[in-house]
């Protein structure tokens, strides 16, 4: 029996729907693409399946392949543009990704102003509003661009997202801050966040990358300090596991607690859980022997968090907002991340260009999180032991776990 392509095309869909079958997803992809190789949406959907796979430069071909059939497909050419990022090619991958509003399924529509979007030059007195896009973690993670976008000279207000309104309004900057849901302001010129790198021309070498750019509150960060030193010989380390449960990539960045049951009999560490969300009910059946505190009822906001973090000596988490917020404070943070990462994390490096006090744990295999687990004990028996017995800086203790 021949196989016409659209059999083809279903057997790679139904393949991929059973996650423990990439390949064959593949084999099918290439089957479809022999019968008819100039359907742009095949080549399209076949980078998708090697990016999944971390065959980077394969689904890169494969993208351009079908922009070449399809020069205004949307998504082609942002998946290509996360693909480049990941690697490191920012210059070609920051153009890609722009084409993100085009995207029919992108999780933040374009915004429809009338006034025109900034690209980067002199402000000369004018109002730029700076908006937020996607997630919390994404606004976190671009704000580190308003000192080079005030140098341009004008007034800047931020849009970002209510939980993290009260945090930004804690700041000590000149800038205004508004919440998504107040009345918008008056502006001159926009631009959205995740826009900023490309209007700097962004590479590696040029990443803004000073921390702390965002500050706890204080005294909140004091009345943390009391409570946790019920634990004086312990190392406080703020725990998440699960991110947002809504995200397309969900089930391949969040855990359960029960799979970090290997943390739980390490010397002198207590667990503060920072689990937000359906998962935190899992805080109220923690792995046998892990001493975890709950006070996750009490994190109204970001702004709530953050003081909490100031207070813990490391955070450990999953790909989510949490990581981004450890970061922006200058906190140790240690990230579990799958095998195909989100593009800002880049590859095979266990440390953050973005980040200067993160470490990366990566899965060497899809849907494997023991050899994760089982390295963050190591690193942890090591923090912890170093953090009790001797006043080693976090810095000197990262120089010699590198």
């Amino acid at each position: 029996m021949v196989m016409t392509i659209q059999q083809a095309f279903q057997q790679a869909r139904n393949a991929l729907k059973e996650q423990s079958q990439p390949e064959e997803a593949i084999t099918a992809y290439h089957q479809a693409i022999a019968l008819d190789s100039d359907l742009a949406e095949v080549h399209y959907n076949l980078g998708n399946a090697l990016k999944d796979q971390g065959r980077l430069e394969e689904a890169t071909e494969a993208y351009r392949q079908a922009i070449a059939l399809a020069p205004d497909l949307a998504d082609a050419h942002l998946n290509l543009g996360m693909a480049l990022l990941v690697q490191g090619n920012f210059h070609s991958g920051w153009a890609e990704y722009e084409w993100r509003w085009r995207c029919k399924d992108f999780p933040s529509p374009k915004r429809d102003f009338k006034q025109p979007q900034w690209d980067g030059g002199p402000l000369e007195g004018r109002t730029l509003l700076l908006h937020a896009e996607q997630g919390a973690g994404d606004a976190l993670q671009f704000l580190r661009y308003l000192p080079l976008v005030a140098q341009r000279g004008g007034r800047i207000i931020i849009e970002c997202h209510e939980t993290l309104a009260g945090l930004l309004k804690g700041q000590r900057m000149d800038h205004s801050v508004v919440a998504m849901s107040e009345l918008g302001p008056t502006f001159d010129l926009h631009c959205p966040l995740l826009s900023l790198p490309h209007v700097f021309a962004t590479d590696l070498a040029s990443i803004p990358q000073d921390v702390p750019y965002l500050q706890a509150d204080a005294a909140a960060a004091k009345v943390w300090n009391g409570r946790l030193a019920e634990h004086p010989d312990s190392v406080q380390v703020g725990l998440v596991w699960a991110g947002n449960s809504k995200h397309k990539n969900d089930r391949n960045r969040s855990v359960k607690l029960a799979s970090l049951a290997p943390l739980a009999d390490i010397p002198g560490v207590s667990f503060i859980s920072l689990q937000k969300g359906a998962a935190a009910t899992e805080a109220m059946s923690p792995p046998p022997g892990m001493k975890l505190s709950d006070w996750t009822g009490e994190l109204e906001d970001f702004a709530h968090t953050a003081a909490l973090i100031a207070a813990l000596d490391l955070v450990i988490t999953v790909d989510t907002s949490v990581a981004h917020l450890a970061g922006a404070l200058g906190k140790p943070v240690w990230v579990f991340l799958p095998f195909a990462p989100d593009w800002r994390w880049l590859l095979g490096r266990s440390d953050s260009p973005w980040y200067p006090t993160m470490r990366l744990f990566r899965q060497p295999r899809p849907a494997r999180w023991d050899p994760v687990i089982t390295e963050v004990r190591h690193a942890l028996e090591t923090f912890a032991a170093a953090r009790i017995f001797s006043p080693v800086s976090y810095t000197h203790l990262r120089a010699h776990e590198t």
